[in-house]
């Protein structure tokens, strides 16, 4: 799944299809600061649930700190590119590798898996009241300031368009192979097999986007490897009996109810991750949260989405996410701009997944 998706993140990145939808996003909201600001997020946002949030953060910060001279609009437009890029990765299952360690842990454990666009449909609310607080907090005291980008006017290249086809295919396959109990059943196909496919017609005529002995060094096989350490921690902390111990000792916050269990998780995963590697840390929960749920008769799927995307609510810190470090790095960002937001975003982030999961999620999953 990741693989197929990254190919395709990659014929987007190589064709510059990112620039064009960056600049075609900026040319629909209005010409002054928070018009810039919200169309950067929103750019991040798209582009971070498709791509790594890592690339998507490289591709979008020149862009921004183009466009302003001014330092308080360079701090402000360079955290919308890499809080955009972390609430964006949780938008599909190939955004982040917390997403996919969690429906690889279903998978191995014969529970109904999520299937990609009930992701994309429950995932969606979320990520748009995010994206609308981080907006509102990072446009606090900017609105009256004027700008006028310069935008790229150019049309779509004919490589552009191939890969522009392939995407709407994808997406197109993906929506008519989900089912819709009991009314529609699906196409049945592998969500694997549709995005690894896809990204497998990039290489092969008339396509042709991609060449192995070009492309092959792009693909991310340590990251992959990451997955796979991954999922050796959980195996580990289930065989071992760490997570029955673990679990054992979290009964007694079992009998929490639902609400304040979700918000006693969401809590732990989202400071957490501020100084631990959200790929372990999920690969740590994931396996103690199923043991819970077993003992306790809690909807497993529920709590473990909960910290899975919590896992991707690192707001405060540099050392937290590498879109963080990228645009600390950049200069335009201090510290403590970072934490001060960040805390303020990671407080707001848990109350909406608390209400989210109890009041949507539980009803839907």
């Amino acid at each position: 799944l990741f693989l197929g998706g990254f190919m395709l993140a990659i014929a987007v990145e190589k064709t510059g299809l990112h620039r064009v939808i960056a600049y075609k996003i900026l040319s629909v909201f209005p010409k002054n600061a928070w018009g810039i600001l919200f169309a950067l997020l929103f750019t991040s946002g798209l582009l971070s649930s498709i791509l790594s949030n890592t690339t998507t953060t490289l591709l979008l910060l020149p862009i921004a700190l183009f466009l302003s001279e001014m330092p308080k609009l360079k701090l402000r437009f360079a955290l919308a590119i890499a809080y955009g890029a972390s609430v964006g990765g949780i938008l599909t299952p190939i955004g982040t590798p917390p997403n996919l360690i969690l429906l690889g842990f279903l998978s191995e454990h014969g529970i109904a898996p999520i299937p990609f666009i009930q992701w994309v449909a429950m995932v969606s609310p979320l990520v748009l009241m995010m994206l609308l607080v981080v907006g509102v907090l990072l446009g606090f005291g900017i609105r009256g300031i004027k700008i006028e980008p310069v935008l790229e006017t150019t049309g779509l290249t004919k490589e552009q368009k191939k890969v522009l086809a392939v995407l709407f295919g994808v997406m197109g396959l993906l929506f008519a192979n989900a089912p819709i109990q009991p009314y529609y059943p699906g196409l049945g196909f592998s969500e694997t097999g549709i995005l690894l496919g896809a990204g497998l017609l990039l290489f092969a005529p008339p396509f042709g986007i991609l060449d192995w002995m070009e492309d092959k060094d792009k693909i991310p096989f340590r990251i992959m490897m990451l997955f796979g350490a991954g999922f050796a921690i959980a195996q580990g902390f289930s065989v071992t009996g760490l997570a029955q111990v673990v679990a054992d000792g979290l009964t007694s916050l079992s009998a929490l109810p639902l609400l304040l269990f979700i918000l006693l998780i969401a809590t732990v995963v989202t400071f957490s991750t501020e100084i631990t590697s959200n790929t372990a840390l999920i690969s740590i929960m994931l396996p103690v949260l199923l043991l819970i749920s077993q003992q306790t008769q809690m909807d497993a799927r529920l709590i473990m989405m909960v910290a899975t995307v919590c896992s991707s609510f690192a707001f405060m810190l540099p050392i937290a996410t590498p879109p963080n470090a990228i645009v600390m790095s950049s200069g335009t960002v201090t510290i403590k701009a970072m934490a001060l937001y960040g805390l303020v975003l990671n407080i707001v982030g848990i109350l909406v997944i608390v209400l989210v999961s109890r009041f949507v999620w539980a009803e839907t999953l």
